[in-house]
């Protein structure tokens, strides 16, 4: 609406570079239908003209044209959807990819045409040396420490580039302790719900939320991802998830989604925080301004700094860092060729490719479609891996965790994929730590083990790792702010009508009326409906609830914990359903009296 050329050339940049990301890396990325609702009729027009720019702008790199849904047919595609007020809704699409994947894909593919790749490596200093014909200070390399090992050393270059993200400025005032902070970080949440939240292959996007931001809920890896927010952030390793964002984030949501559908904070399966690096350029008039775009600077020294952009951008950012560095260093180097260059995995994927890893390999169809949408045509590097199961079905592939599709031969597979750590694996080569953090805390020991055997680790090693990656998944992936949700200071919001209910629940497996629950009681009313647990089961079930870690459940534990079961603080208690379900067969037992029938049959 302002004829602005500079927003006009990012945006066709960004599309055109979609369109190559998506070609590249077919395995890792596709286009996604992503809906707006609309629920005023004026608006109707106003986002279809918008979007039908969209469209033209992306030219032949369009995806698929967009097009105007009625209300009928919007809740066909999106039945989750607030129906009330609403006139129809508009679909465009845009691209989405696993994130982590491509990040490795990208460095792998780098790795096979040469580039020496290191990850744990940190720059403690810039090296640099007079250049005898200027006499100026020159950058000249970097001293580096292995982070791992503590070991320090120097890497000499005849070019330094610094592409560092929020960490722009740290390596900027490395080269000139005065030079002025040009990132601005800013900290996006995201959350992680049950797929039933969404549609398989339908996003929704809330562009105009209560304070302004935009909100997006899609399907993602067979769950739902809502985000983000924009706040302003300092820089750390470990940016952690605010319970007022994750909040914020489920208020959006139930705005757009139907009364039939409760939004639960206990849905909340993992959030996490990401550090966003805004930045203004140091050569622009008006420097407190944001750039939209990315920015190539080149200090005094030669140090090429590259900040800002996005992922979409990733490749022509790189393209004008490189060119930067030719130009300025009189290096030798031809035209770029990353414009088509297919990345690790995408060059003989194809769509039914998974369908020989099930005929091949005999791998379960869920974790053969996996493995292809991961690895691409690598995948059968990892099937010839997989551990045979010893069943009829699957023959190979022995699973982390029973409901998601990773096993365990991509962990000694994520090894030579530079795998370092046991975090490293839950959320930098599977996924496991951004989609249920309860999920891969399970999964721990058993990934600690296969690592070990591989790496070679100890007993304290062994420890040192699980400690770590408990502590990632309870700060910055939403395990702490998840638990909280009930505590031993939890207050108990029941009608009496509810509360009677619930003794007379507790007292079924309070026989003693002793006040509390142990294994012993759970087992004793398990065996009489005739169902099966093992103790260390059963020992972690209760282990959930027992709020002050005493070995067993209290009465006033239990209606804690569905006080916030009612209020959709927790969901999924194993608990809580058990009881439930017991109470149930035990009510059935209860034999129906025949007085009336003269003794029955």
């Amino acid at each position: 609406m302002k004829l602005d050329i500079e927003q006009y050339r990012m945006v066709k940049e960004a599309l055109h570079e979609r369109a190559n990301l998506l070609e590249i890396a077919p395995h890792l990325s596709a286009p996604l239908p992503i809906m707006l609702p609309i629920y005023k009729w004026w608006q109707l027009p106003y986002y279809w003209v918008g979007i039908k720019l969209y469209d033209l702008v992306a030219g032949s790199n369009c995806l698929k044209s967009s097009y105007v849904l009625s209300k009928s047919r919007a809740l066909e595609h999106f039945p989750m959807l607030q129906k009330d007020k609403l006139v129809g809704a508009i679909v465009y699409y845009d691209g989405q990819h696993n994130d982590a994947r491509m990040n490795l894909a990208i460095a792998l593919t780098a790795a096979r045409y040469g580039a020496a790749t290191a990850n744990y490596m940190e720059v403690m200093s810039l090296l640099k040396e007079t250049d005898p014909e200027t006499r100026k200070e020159r950058v000249s390399g970097a001293r580096c420490k292995d982070v791992l090992t503590g070991e320090e050393f120097d890497v000499r270059a005849k070019c330094v580039i610094n592409a560092t993200g929020p960490f722009t400025d740290t390596v900027r005032k490395m080269d000139d302790k005065d030079a002025a902070a040009i990132c601005q970080p800013s900290a996006g949440v995201h959350i992680v719900m049950p797929g039933y939240y969404s549609p398989e292959s339908m996003g929704l996007l809330d562009p105009a939320t209560s304070d302004g931001r935009v909100i997006f809920f899609l399907p993602w890896q067979k769950m739902t991802i809502a985000g983000t927010t924009d706040t302003p952030t300092d820089v750390t390793h470990h940016p952690i998830p605010s319970e007022e964002d994750i909040n914020f984030i489920l208020n959006e949501v139930r705005n757009y989604l139907s009364c039939d559908v409760e939004v639960r904070r206990g849905d909340v399966l993992a959030a996490w925080s990401g550090i966003r690096p805004l930045v203004t350029d140091p050569k622009s008039a008006d420097t407190q301004s944001i750039s939209r775009n990315h920015v190539v600077d080149i200090s005094e020294s030669g140090l090429i700094t590259i900040a800002g952009g996005k992922w979409t951008t990733y490749r022509s950012m790189a393209e004008d860092t490189i060119n930067a560095a030719v130009k300025t260093h009189n290096l030798k180097a031809g035209p770029s060729r990353t414009v088509g260059l297919f990345l690790q995995g995408g060059k003989d994927w194809s769509p039914t490719l998974y369908i020989r890893l099930v005929q091949d390999y005999g791998l379960e169809s869920e974790v053969a479609q996996h493995l292809a949408a991961t690895y691409g045509d690598k995948a059968f590097e990892v099937a010839k891996m997989a551990s045979v199961t010893g069943k009829r079905w699957p023959i190979v592939g022995v699973r982390l965790v029973s409901e998601f599709p990773y096993i365990e031969a991509e962990v000694r597979y994520g090894i030579k994929e530079y795998a370092c750590t046991a975090v490293d694996m839950i959320s930098r080569r599977t996924r496991l730590a951004f989609l249920n953090v309860q999920a891969a805390e399970e999964a721990l020991p058993r990934i600690v083990e296969l690592m070990a055997r591989e790496l070679s680790w100890g007993d304290s090693k062994k420890e040192e790792e699980l400690e770590t990656a408990r502590k990632f998944l309870y700060y910055e992936m939403g395990y702490k702010s998840r638990s909280e949700q009930l505590t031993d200071h939890s207050e108990i919001s029941l009608l009496p009508s509810d509360i009677d209910r619930y003794k007379k629940r507790f007292h079924k497996f309070d026989a003693d009326q002793k006040g509390f629950i142990t294994i012993v009681d759970v087992q004793r009313v398990l065996e009489s409906i005739s169902v099966q647990m093992d103790e260390n089961t059963l020992h972690e079930i209760l282990n959930e609830v027992d709020l002050n870690k005493n070995g067993q459940v209290e009465l006033n534990e239990f209606l804690q914990l569905m006080s916030a079961v009612q209020k959709g603080r927790v969901s999924g208690s194993r608990l809580a359903i058990l009881m439930k379900t017991a109470e149930e067969n035990l009510d059935r037992r209860v034999p129906i009296p025949v007085d009336r029938s003269c003794g029955g049959l």
